[in-house]
């Protein structure tokens, strides 16, 4: 996928599809039986594997049929709590992120530049 920070969502889809699709085939599963043993529809299956948007939930089970969510502690590794934050909130852990003051908001009309 080259850098995968740099790619639009849909290439990432795609190549997310082209993934899910080789392991689908090296395991020598059909779509229809992917979707079978994932309880998704065969369009679902079809539909990812071509990159397009689908539920986290169809992912995840997709992602559990083919024996590869296990794998999502690479994709998301659990990340420490800061020791510092710890300190700062006398042994407690952080449950949501507060606006600092200082912090610049971005512009109202601001936007990433790879919408349509």
């Amino acid at each position: 996928m080259g850098n995968p920070s740099h790619a639009s969502d849909h290439a990432a889809l795609q190549a997310l599809g082209r993934r899910l699709a080789r392991h689908r085939l090296n395991r020598n599963l059909t779509q229809a039986a992917l979707a079978a043993r994932a309880g998704v529809s065969t369009l679902t299956v079809q539909r990812v594997e071509k990159g397009h948007s689908s539920q986290a939930t169809n992912l995840i089970r997709i992602l559990r049929a083919l024996g590869l969510l296990d794998n999502l502690d690479a994709l998301v590794p659990e990340p420490p709590v800061s020791p510092i934050q710890q300190v700062w909130m006398r042994g407690r852990i952080r449950q949501r992120a507060s606006s600092r003051s200082g912090t610049p908001e971005p512009p109202a009309d601001w936007s990433w530049g790879d919408e349509p």
